[in-house]
Formats: structure tokens, C-alpha cells, sequence
């Protein structure tokens, strides 16, 4: 692949990776850990991820435990999931934090996959804003030594580029989309 294409298509390639990473955080009704992972606790006084100061594990399909390495950190990892938008109580005997998923209202699911399709719908914007740049530098290269045949066939292959981006978009807000409404 052209050196001038390489960083666009990276570009485009972590934007979907992005979207996808992102998309594991929505909680589709079962327990999964990575809907904490933008959550971090506080300490001792640094703001540290959650996976860092316990261990996360999912005993049964609509349960996380959270089991802190230090006990005193209990009411802190509380506090932090209390503050967050999980909309989700934790209960602790303790020793163990423990999360319970309520079955999701097919009025959460709608609003669930409309929160899909907007973070999907900001992902595409973001892969053309990428192409806009791309065709830009090319027009660029006109003033250098460069045929227009040249540059033609780089915006073809940076148009190319898009449309795949763009299907890999469609086809992760269809799947995520698909798990939220699946009762």
C-alpha cells in the first residue's frame, strides 16, 4: 500500500477500533466486565482502574463480583460505581462487591441501541472527516510532481478505503444492536 494511504487507512482503522472498544462498555442485559472499564477508584489519592486494585469476575450471567486486594477499598469502589452511569446498585457482604443486572425494559433496549446508533453514526463522520484530509493533502501533491492520474488513483483508493470502514461500522452497530434487543 502507498505510504500516502497507510495513515489514513490507520487512521480509519482505529476509529472502528475505538467504536468497538466503546460498544463493549454498553451493557446489553448480561454481566460483562468491561462496563467498568472507564471506571477508576480513588487510591490513595491517584485515580486507579478498577481492575487494577481487585479481582472481576462473573459467577453467573447477571453478576459481577469485584473481590478488592485491600478491604478498605470497599467503600470507594462503591462510591465510584454509585457515581457512575451504570444505573447499578453494588451490594457487599464485606469481602466481595457484587453487581446484579436487572433484565433490561425493552424501553432501555430502544434507548440502548439509539445510543448505538448515534456512537456508530459519530464513528462514520469521523472515517469521512479522515477521507476529507486524505483528498485535501492529495490536491496538495498536484503542486509537486505528481500526475493527476497519480492522485486520481489515491482518492479511489482512499474512497475505497471509506466504503470498507464505513460496512465494518454498519456491521458492528447491527450486531451490538442485535445483542441489546435479544432477550
Amino acid at each position: 500500500m502507498d505510504a500516502r494511504l497507510q495513515q489514513y487507512d490507520d487512521k480509519m482503522n482505529k476509529t472502528v477500533e475505538y467504536l468497538e472498544a466503546d460498544y463493549m462498555t454498553i451493557r446489553a442485559g448480561r454481566a460483562n466486565p468491561h462496563v467498568l472499564d472507564k471506571l477508576k477508584v480513588d487510591y490513595y489519592g491517584v485515580p486507579t482502574p478498577i481492575q487494577q486494585v481487585g479481582n472481576i469476575t462473573v459467577p453467573e450471567a447477571r453478576i459481577i463480583q469485584i473481590s478488592p486486594w485491600e478491604k478498605s477499598l470497599i467503600k470507594a469502589i462503591e462510591k465510584a460505581i454509585l457515581t457512575s452511569d451504570l444505573g447499578l446498585n453494588p451490594s457487599n457482604d464485606g469481602s466481595v462487591i457484587r453487581l446484579v443486572f436487572p433484565e433490561l425494559t425493552e424501553e432501555r433496549r430502544k434507548d440502548l441501541v439509539k445510543e448505538v446508533k448515534k456512537k456508530g453514526e459519530d464513528a462514520k463522520v469521523a472515517i469521512r472527516n479522515i477521507r476529507r484530509d486524505g483528498n485535501d493533502a492529495f490536491k496538495k501533491l498536484n503542486k509537486q510532481d505528481v500526475s493527476e492520474d497519480e492522485i486520481k488513483q489515491l482518492t479511489d483508493e482512499l474512497q475505497k478505503k471509506t466504503d470498507k470502514y464505513i460496512k465494518d461500522v454498519d456491521a458492528l452497530m447491527e450486531k451490538k444492536s442485535k445483542e441489546i434487543m435479544t432477550v
